[in-house]
């Protein structure tokens, strides 16, 4: 009986779907009969001439011939069973389903052929290769009778497409079935499926269905279950497996390799490389070369990259193309740009993904120009896909990109590349990443179908733009809408939490991501960690860091920078320590939060070390890291050192001068950040918001009243930066420091936004300085207004009535602090010596460091030196006034230094707080009697004693 017929050759099927609708039959079929005797045709007519026909692609007129063939009833049935069989297989290969269908017509309505195993294997197999897995199926379920070639068929066909599950469901109808046994044709699909869909789990049954039909030996199915296990992470079992198997071939070699490339055993795969693969005498093809490759990029070791590519080049597979794509991918993703650059431009046979890869190294590597240059080449030769845009997006992120971002929307658009939810997320993060949100939520509301991904473009956007309460409202909009959310979605959320600081939302999070088992996701771990660091709860960061079972670098810089960003720079070093035994090693961001920890400390010899590290990790040219090294010099009191470090560098950019400007300012070193800051300019360079609070706050600690109020005049009108209130900070310090209260006030009351704290904190102690007690309690009141909860204003206040004997007054306010729980910060000084930083607090020293100052304070009175006892803001008799001052925190140090230091080496001591009158004019007659430098850091500025002087020349 004849087969159904197939749908209209102008149907068309989109692969994958669930059809049930059987073929159509034809009305009135006509059926094609042959007589039961046969003339005897040569097999080189008919046959030879639709094979050639084959060969040539030109299948068309081999399907007219086939027609003619089958209505010639003398022709001999076998001949004509081979020639379909040869036409239909040639149609799967060139994926003409249209001719496939033709045949298929011709099959169905011959009563010889309706019903014949190969040949329906053939047509299931032939629509499986054209993409259409559903007819495959409608063949296969209306075939009366079936054998396991068939199954074999439908089963191939549903992996062939990666329709896994359907394969395996297939495959479970098959045994249940029981009439037939599988083979060592169904196992490898089947276990292939597995691994298309990382179900180890029936991966493992199906592997015992092989044992117990002894099937495993066989070298397809074992190929098989080496890559299904290598797929699914169970590296272990694939090389059990690859280990047991009687007989290998060059596929074994290559599944184990990718499977062991796949889970990071790199050094592994090329020990199966040359061992197992090599040493048997197999010679690697184009598989092997490009199952290494991806891992080397991935991992970035560009050496074992190197070693495949003499291989390849050895072996003349060099210009493969799929070789020469992933050469060029591993060499842009280990930064080696030039040599990636080379192997494409000697390419001559690029197709789309060899420029999409060239496209996506640049892009990711921040080489914009280049990005687009390529793409622009691109379309001179190749069509442009959704995968080209998505690779150049990456190279729109800052704001400063936004036009050129809006460019490739335009190209997008023009060039009718389709735009899917994929690339439309795509655009909405791209738009967020450039600061255009408006624009980002635009193109979110006409995206129809949106998906978690499309939440999370916004959200994360939001999140990342500091408008983290947009972003927790639209978390909430999304899981209104039914979607849950994933690991990057609690990822964003955490992100805006910490930036708003909200502890109680943050924790919330945290319960949500332990009540999903979620908390064991590298990137939700590192998210937390930022979280409660962002916070300040560095009790529950380092709870956190400590539970983290495997600890990457990642984790560990941000805890290190995590203590360095919240004053805890002793703990800082201390895990940069625990992180060397550990056996990590540093990056480019750990050198620099361990050279941010050493300025604070101002550990010279430590922070030498770290730079020391630098050059020989050869990372001094990242601008991050020298600018740190910058910052660390100067603050460490070597602003010579910091300059030398600034005029070595190759390659400078602003955030470079703003780095030696700054540092010269907190030297007070006014001269030489102005002559800095004109050269700047000289050169090209345009100063930013940070250029400017650097060349203020260098203004300010030298007295350059008229040149920073200049400065400060300019920066909207020359420069086009609006003051922000850092910079009117700097100018109301500035022009305290001068005694010019009155000016400083009416900055004040100009302002266009209102001063914070830390405006009239500054304005206060300029007050106190230059006795203006009347202003000084009318600014003393606004800035309790402010911030009613901070020690230091109440102790600013209290040393304000201190000044001008109001004892009463001082006791109201010390009362009042402790009233409602506050405690003035104790002065504190440390000094380095040996790779050690030793502390030290007012008031508290040995035998040892107390005759050393006695020693110290008899040189210095033969010289002049006299207690300055007005610098003690307490109602004591004179003496005792006396002996308070012997116990200040930076003399404590300074006594110390000289007993463990050798003779004639500089001192460097830091003090938490600014350093008073009194212990200012010891340190200079100090330096005189002892001959030494002493460098003293306070919490405003460097003093450098020498010979009896200060370099601020007793302006602070």
């Amino acid at each position: 009986m004849a087969l159904l017929a197939p749908p209209p050759l102008a149907s068309h099927y989109r692969h994958g779907l669930c059809h049930q609708t059987p073929f159509p039959r034809k009305s009135t079929p006509t059926v094609t009969k042959f007589s039961q005797t046969h003339q005897t045709i040569p097999a080189s007519s008919v046959l030879q001439d639709i094979t050639s026909l084959c060969k040539t692609r030109n299948l068309e007129k081999a399907s007219v011939l086939l027609q003619t063939t089958f209505k010639d009833v003398t022709f001999n049935p076998l001949l004509i069973k081979e020639a379909t069989g040869v036409l239909l297989q040639a149609c799967g290969i060139h994926k003409d389903i249209e001719t496939g269908r033709k045949v298929h017509n011709l099959v169905s309505l011959s009563i010889h052929f309706s019903n014949d195993y190969v040949l329906n294997t053939r047509i299931i197999t032939m629509y499986a290769m054209c993409g259409s897995p559903l007819d495959s199926r409608l063949v296969f379920d209306n075939l009366k009778k079936k054998n396991l070639f068939l199954w074999n068929s439908i089963v191939s066909a549903y992996t062939k497409n990666e329709l896994y599950d359907e394969g395996i469901e297939m495959f479970v109808e098959l045994i249940s079935g029981g009439e037939f046994k599988p083979d060592n044709f169904t196992l490898p699909c089947v276990i292939k499926a597995c691994g298309g869909v990382l179900d180890v789990g029936f991966g493992k049954v199906v592997h015992g269905i092989g044992l117990k039909l002894g099937l495993v030996s066989d070298v397809f199915v074992g190929n098989a279950l080496v890559s299904m296990y290598g797929k699914c992470g169970f590296i272990e079992e694939a090389v059990k497996v690859f280990k047991l198997m009687p007989d290998r071939n060059l596929v074994s070699c290559n599944s184990i390799i990718l499977g062991l490339a796949e889970n990071g055993l790199i050094k592994e795969s090329f020990d199966v490389l040359t061992e197992k693969l090599l040493g048997q005498g197999l010679v690697p093809d184009v598989a092997t070369v490009v199952s290494v490759l991806p891992a080397c990029a991935d991992c970035g070791n560009v050496q074992m990259g190197m070693e495949i590519h003499g291989l390849a080049v050895k072996l003349g597979l060099s210009q493969d193309l799929m070789v020469n794509n992933s050469l060029v991918d591993m060499y842009l993703k280990c930064g080696y740009f030039s040599d990636a650059q080379i192997l494409f431009d000697k390419n001559h046979s690029r197709n789309v993904v060899s420029w999409n890869t060239m496209i996506g190294g640049l892009s990711t590597g921040g080489d914009i120009y280049n990005t687009f240059e390529l793409l622009r080449k691109m379309q001179e030769t190749t069509v442009a896909n959704e995968v080209t845009i998505l690779n150049v997006l990456p190279a729109c992120s800052e704001n400063s990109q936004l036009l050129t971002l809006k460019e490739l929307h335009c190209f997008t658009v023009r060039y009718g590349i389709q735009s899917d939810v994929l690339l439309a997320n795509g655009f909405v993060s791209a738009y967020a990443k450039c600061g255009s949100l408006s624009y980002a939520e635009y193109l979110f509301d006409r995206i129809e179908t949106k998906t978690v991904s499309s939440w999370n473009a916004l959200i994360g956007g939001y999140a990342q733009n500091d408008d983290s309460r947009k972003s927790l409202v639209l978390y909430l909009k999304m899981t209104s809408s039914g979607l849950k959310p994933d690991w990057y979605t609690i990822g964003s959320l955490l992100l805006a939490c910490s930036h708003l600081k909200s502890l109680k939302h943050g924790k919330s999070i945290h319960g949500f991501v332990l009540r999903k088992g979620l908390e064991t996701d590298s990137f939700i771990g590192i998210s937390l960690l930022s979280l409660y660091i962002r916070c300040g709860k560095l009790s529950s960061a380092q709870f956190l860091f400590d539970k983290t079972v495997d600890k990457t670098s990642v984790s560990w810089n941000a805890i290190i920078s995590g203590y360095s960003q919240n004053g805890k720079p002793d703990e800082s070093l201390i895990l940069f320590r625990q992180m060397l035994t550990c056996r990590f090693v540093p990056s480019n961001i750990t050198i620099t939060s361990v050279l941010g920890a050493c300025s604070q400390l101002s550990a010279l010899r430590l922070g030498k070390e770290t730079h020391c590290y630098a050059l020989k990790a050869n990372v001094t040219d990242d601008i991050y890291v020298s600018c740190s090294i910058i910052d660390m010099y100067a603050k460490s009191g070597c602003v010579q050192q910091s300059r030398k470090i600034f005029d070595q560098l190759k390659e400078k950019d602003v955030a470079s001068w703003n780095a030696m400007i700054m540092g010269y300012g907190v030297h007070g070193n006014g001269k030489e950040a102005v002559e800095l800051f004109e050269k700047m300019q000289a050169e090209g360079w345009k100063p930013d918001s940070f250029t400017f609070i650097g060349i203020l706050t260098a203004c300010s600690h030298s007295g350059l009243v008229e040149a920073g109020t200049e400065y400060f005049n300019q920066m909207q009108k020359f420069y086009g930066i609006t003051p922000k209130l850092e910079h009117h900070t700097c100018v109301v310090d500035m022009l305290g420091r001068a005694g010019r209260l009155d000016d400083a006030l009416r900055l004040t009351d100009e302002m266009p936004e209102e001063p914070d704290a830390g405006i009239w904190s500054s304005l206060l102690s300029s007050c106190k300085n230059h006795g203006a007690f009347e202003m000084g309690e009318k600014v003393a009141k606004k800035l309790m207004e402010l911030d009613p909860s901070k020690a230091d204003n109440y102790v600013l206040l209290s040393n304000l009535y201190a000044g001008s004997h109001k004892w009463s007054d001082v006791k109201r306010v010390r009362q009042r602090m402790t009233d409602i729980g506050l405690q003035k910060d104790a002065g504190r000084s440390w000094i380095e010596h040996g790779g050690k930083v030793y502390t030290f607090l007012a008031g508290d020293y040995s035998y040892e460091i107390r005759e050393m100052w006695k020693s110290l304070e008899e040189k210095i009175s033969k010289i002049g030196y006299k207690p300055e006892t007005s610098c003690v803001l307490h109602e004591l008799e004179e003496d005792e006034k006396a002996e308070k001052l012997q116990g200040h925190s930076e003399k404590l140090a300074i006594s110390f230094g000289l007993l463990i230091s050798a003779k004639g080496e500089t001192l460097r001591v830091c003090k938490n707080l600014r350093i008073c009158i009194d212990c200012h004019n010891a340190a200079k007659l100090i330096s005189k009697v002892v001959e030494r430098d002493i460098v003293v850091r306070d919490n405003k500025r460097f003093h450098h004693f020498r010979d009896g002087f200060c370099s601020c020349r007793d302006y602070w």
